[in-house]
């Protein structure tokens, strides 16, 4: 078991942990005590939900300040920040809470990569095709895979990140 990072209103958390091949893979743990690392489709399809009742352009604006908050640390300010944005979401504060927290700490397991060329850009890029290009879900989830890391840092430079 890892460090609990985050913990949320209802008994669920956050930690990193052992993954498949280094220590920065993000679990969440329910209320029940149910571990499992978020899947990028899983909370995709979420977002897109968000986005048809706020806007894609809010969940994608709110996403972009904490994208330039994040480092390579862990910053318990951000965390904060983000539990103060996802308060503004009403009834959908504790899942917007836990899908930004979650994207937080992936976007730092991406900076902690060795030899990383993309980093958090990685992300932005998929969340970029979900919310602003409306690709569906799961092929913005998976549509980098196999692709050269030079490929897809011209996708981001194209689009301005």
């Amino acid at each position: 078991m890892g460090k609990k990072i985050k913990t949320f209103s209802n008994g669920s958390y956050l930690e990193y942990d052992r993954g498949s091949f280094d220590d920065w893979c993000v679990y969440l743990t329910d209320s029940t005590g149910n571990r499992r690392p978020p899947r990028d489709i899983d909370y995709f399809s979420t977002l897109v939900s968000l986005a048809g009742e706020y806007s894609s352009e809010r969940i994608y604006s709110d996403y972009c300040d904490i994208y330039d908050r994040t480092g390579k640390v862990l910053d318990n300010t951000v965390l904060e920040y983000i539990t103060t944005v996802a308060s503004t979401y009403g009834a959908n504060a504790l899942l917007v809470n836990q899908i930004f927290s979650i994207l937080y700490m992936a976007m730092i397991a991406e900076e902690q990569k060795k030899y990383t060329k993309l980093g958090k850009r990685i992300k932005r890029l998929g969340i970029y095709k979900l919310l602003i290009e409306s690709t569906p879900a799961r092929e913005a989830a998976n549509f980098m895979r196999g692709m050269g890391w030079r490929d897809i840092a011209e996708m981001c430079k194209e689009r301005g990140f």
